[in-house]
């Protein structure tokens, strides 16, 4: 399915990229694993250049498979993550409601995220998850994440992928908003596609 096409048929399947960032340690592969596995995946390996799992769900009648993107989040693999974003439909910001830098990380992970698709899009589909909600010793306010997510128009979900809390739902709306922009850049390809050529309009008289 794509741009070739003449019709964008409900009952294809589309396939949509989508790639997690975050700090080191924030649980990434954690959350992909209980949204794919239902799991809780506690092997502390860091995460080398990108794994990838893959989820095939269903959003508004329309059958998505969701090629998801796990990414290191060592600050000397930055450089090597980054080539892994071309090509990506929606983006999920993740941090450590138990780890303030990882939060005061956020913004440099978005702008170089955003940097690097073309592109360059403000509204491009994009989550941002608080992680660890399980933990007792909080360093990130609720309210000072929201308020940042707010003030960028990003939906905040407060997660844990232990418990498996709001995990589907953050995932499952990254995916509607992927989809939902995805169709329309296919439907603004059709009408371009189909616009008069210079070839094809009235000649003008010269009387």
């Amino acid at each position: 399915l794509g741009p070739q096409g003449l019709s964008m048929d409900a009952s294809k399947k589309v396939d949509l990229k989508i790639i997690i960032i975050g700090a080191l340690g924030v649980g990434k592969t954690s959350l992909l694993h209980q949204y794919v596995h239902k799991t809780f995946y506690e092997d502390y390996r860091t995460t080398l250049g990108a794994s990838i799992l893959t989820k095939v769900l269903a959003v508004d009648s329309t059958p998505l498979k969701l090629q998801i993107w796990d990414t290191g989040g060592q600050e000397r693999f930055r450089s090597m993550v980054s080539t892994f974003y071309k090509g990506s439909d929606g983006c999920m910001l993740a941090f450590d409601v138990t780890d303030r830098e990882s939060f005061e990380a956020l913004d440099n992970w978005r702008d170089d995220f955003l940097d690097k698709v073309i592109p360059r899009e403000q509204d491009f589909p994009m989550v941002v998850l608080g992680n660890k909600i399980d933990l007792c010793d909080r360093q990130v306010p609720k309210e000072t994440a929201s308020a940042w997510c707010k003030e960028k128009d990003i939906p905040y979900f407060e997660v844990s992928a232990k418990n498996n809390i709001n995990v589907a739902e953050a995932f499952e709306t990254l995916a509607k908003q992927a989809l939902t922009t995805y169709k329309g850049i296919f439907e603004s390809y059709l009408t371009d596609s189909i616009k008069l050529t210079p070839y094809d309009k009235p000649k003008k008289s010269c009387c």
